[in-house]
């Protein structure tokens, strides 16, 4: 998984006015969860961009006033009109606690069905995984090779090491369904 660099400074003030305030300076308040205390920070609007804008999962390394620590980017929040970044939620991260993300999936190779005219459906972008941080891959990827007409993929078929997938069972990852070309056949 990638390894992302952000500087933060440390708040002096919290509350929703000083939160303004930060805003008006193109800073945006953070806060770092799980450590030993909480820590309320700022970052840039340009530092966070990358990190926000991408499908990919990052283990970002957060170096507020000389202290380093690693972290995963757990919730955002967006101005509702503008869609600008208003405040960012950090979970800090450590070696032998297991961790809950969100990681991409990828469909690998050409469906059966999609070969006899079927249309491939792709239900789900992200499953929600847990596991050690180190087992985290930068994103799941699932052969769909041997997936029929009318044929579906479940939570429930798939295993991964070292990670333990905890979105329902039954829910649908892929589908191949069936279209007139595929019946005419």
């Amino acid at each position: 998984m990638k390894l992302f660099e952000l500087k933060g400074s440390k708040r002096e003030s919290i509350g929703k006015k000083a939160a303004q305030d930060y805003r008006k300076e193109s800073l945006i308040p953070c806060v770092l969860y799980g450590g030993e205390e909480v820590v309320h920070f700022t970052v840039t609007k340009d530092s966070v961009r990358k990190l926000i804008y991408t499908p990919e999962v990052r283990i970002v390394d957060i170096t507020i006033e000389g202290k380093n620590c690693k972290a995963i980017l757990k919730e955002t929040q967006f101005h509702p009109v503008s869609d600008e970044l208003l405040h960012a939620d950090f979970l800090q991260i450590f070696e032998e606690k297991p961790v809950v993300i969100e990681i991409p999936i990828e469909l690998e190779g050409l469906a059966e069905g999609v070969k006899a005219g079927g249309k491939l459906s792709k239900e789900m972008r992200k499953l929600k995984v847990k596991g050690l941080y180190r087992n985290f891959p930068e994103k799941l990827t699932i052969n769909i090779e041997n997936l029929g007409t009318g044929k579906v993929i479940q939570v429930g078929d798939i295993h991964f090491d070292n990670l333990e997938l905890l979105n329902a069972k039954d829910n649908v990852i892929a589908a191949v369904k069936s279209t007139r070309t595929s019946k005419a056949k």
